[in-house]
């Protein structure tokens, strides 16, 4: 999609939500993981969206999938670089380059259970943006890519943590 087409259905879908603010408020979509063997897990979606998950070796897994906790990664970088792509789009800003890297720590101690004081959650992330556009001064490049981070739903989930409901069905 070229960067005017975006810009119009960005125009299009903010003037909707202006003249009717209660359609801005939307249920995403449902992820589901059904545990295949092992550590295995397919992940589906509503649309036909399939997911195969692992993890490593060293914990019990085949490897034989994305480990769930790369693919928050890769969630948090393609939101991230989505949302500056859309912003660019806006502004008129043609990309000639965007990359968005986002990098974790973690003690595996919380994972594994070895000690109740320590938390199962990424203990340090880091998102690096590498941009670039012809005629835009780095400044404006710098403030679209941190206006992105801003403005990225699973960024700003991850930041903001909101409450979770955990239900749990016995069959």
């Amino acid at each position: 999609m070229s960067t005017t087409s975006i810009s119009e259905a960005l125009e299009k879908t903010g003037n909707a939500i202006a003249t009717d603010p209660a359609k801005a408020h939307v249920k995403a979509a449902p992820a589901t993981a059904r545990l295949l063997d092992g550590l295995r897990c397919e992940v589906t979606g509503p649309k036909g969206e399939i997911v195969i998950t692992d993890m490593p070796p060293a914990v019990g897994g085949a490897s034989s999938g994305a480990a769930p906790g790369w693919l928050l990664r890769g969630a948090i970088a393609s939101c991230t670089a989505t949302v500056i792509a859309m912003r660019a789009a806006s502004l008129g800003v043609h990309l000639k380059t965007l990359e968005v890297t986002v990098e974790s720590e973690s003690d595996q101690r919380g994972m594994l259970g070895l000690d109740e004081r320590v938390s199962a959650a990424f203990t340090a992330m880091r998102v690096r943006v590498k941009i670039g556009a012809d005629n835009v001064p780095p400044d404006e490049l710098r403030t679209l890519a941190q206006w992105g981070d801003a403005h990225s739903p699973v960024a700003c989930t991850v930041r903001n943590s909101p409450v979770t409901a955990v239900e749990v069905e016995i069959v």
